[in-house]
C-alpha cells in the first residue's frame, strides 16, 4: 500500500471514530444541539485541534484517485446554485463571458485580471476524478483547466498569506450574500487543484459553474466552489464572512478541512 493510500484510510478511521463519538448526541436532536449558542461554540472550540490533526493525516503531496475514461459517470450531477440570478452573473452570462476578468489579490505582490480567454491559452491539465457530496453521492467526471498554483505564483504571495478564499457570483439564499469558500495556501499549490473550464471535455456550463469553478481534489463537494469572479489571499480567516471559512461552514455549521 502506497503511503498515500494509507494515510487516506487513517484519515477515513479517524473521521469515522469522530463521527461514532458524536452520533448518539447528534441523534438525539442534531437540530436543537446545532441552533444552540452554547454547543455551537464547544464545536468551535474542538474545530482547531481536528484540523490540526486532520492535516497531519494529509501529506502535501498526496494525490487524490484518478480513474480511467470508462469509468467517467454517464451523467454529472449538478447540485447547489445552478442557475445563478445575481444581476453580476446575468450581466457575464448575456454575452458569453467575454468581459470576464478573474481578478487574484490580497496578500500578492502582483495583482491580476484574466480573462477566460486568458485562462484557457495557459498550459492545462486535465484529470478524472470522483467528485464526493456531503449528501452521499458521487460522480465522476474529466475536468480541465489552469493549475491555480501556477496562477498564484504569477501573483507572488506575500511572506504573510496563508489562506485563498474563493468569491463567487451565486447566492444560495438569494439576497446580497454571495458563495465564497477557502483553503490553506499550500493547497491551492497541489497539483491537482486546478480552476476547471471544461467538463468531459466540453466547455463548463451554467449548471456546473461556467465559466470557472474551482477543483479541490481532496476535498469534499461544497468546497469546490462555482461561478468564481475573485480569489483573494488573506491571512486569516476571522474577518471573512462570520469567520469559519466558508458558506456552509458559517451558515450550516460544516467543517472547513473537509477532506476525504
Amino acid at each position: 500500500m502506497t503511503d498515500s493510500r494509507a494515510a487516506s484510510k487513517s484519515r477515513r478511521r479517524l473521521l469515522g471514530g469522530l463521527l461514532a463519538a458524536g452520533g448518539t448526541a447528534l441523534l438525539a436532536g442534531c437540530e436543537k444541539l446545532n441552533e444552540s449558542p452554547g454547543f455551537r461554540a464547544l464545536l468551535a472550540k474542538a474545530d482547531g485541534p481536528t484540523e490540526r490533526a486532520l492535516d497531519l493525516l494529509t501529506p502535501d503531496d498526496a494525490l487524490a484517485e484518478e480513474f480511467s475514461p470508462a469509468q467517467i459517470s454517464r451523467v454529472f450531477k449538478a447540485n447547489g446554485s445552478v442557475d445563478p440570478r445575481t444581476p453580476e452573473y446575468l450581466a457575464l452570462k448575456a454575452n458569453g463571458f467575454a468581459d470576464y476578468r478573474l481578478r487574484i489579490h490580497g496578500r500578492v505582490r502582483n495583482e491580476l485580471a484574466l480573462s477566460l480567454a486568458e485562462l484557457r491559452a495557459r498550459p492545462a491539465r486535465t484529470q478524472i476524478t470522483r467528485h464526493d457530496c456531503v449528501e452521499g453521492w458521487s460522480c465522476i467526471g474529466k475536468w480541465t483547466g489552469a493549475p491555480l498554483g501556477a496562477l498564484l505564483a504569477q501573483a507572488q504571495p506575500e511572506p504573510d498569506a496563508r489562506f485563498v478564499v474563493f468569491h463567487c457570483a451565486d447566492s444560495l439564499d438569494n439576497n446580497e450574500l454571495r458563495y465564497y469558500e477557502s483553503c490553506h495556501l499550500r493547497e491551492a499549490f497541489h497539483a491537482q487543484t486546478i480552476l476547471a473550464y471544461a467538463l468531459n471535455d466540453a466547455p463548463l456550463d451554467v449548471a456546473h459553474g461556467a465559466p470557472i469553478r474551482v477543483r479541490l481534489e481532496r476535498k469534499l463537494g461544497y468546497k469546490h466552489a462555482k461561478y468564481v469572479l475573485a480569489i483573494e489571499l488573506v491571512d486569516r480567516l476571522d474577518r471573512i464572512g462570520m469567520g469559519q471559512g466558508g458558506y456552509w461552514e458559517d451558515h450550516h455549521g460544516y467543517g472547513w478541512h473537509a477532506g476525504i
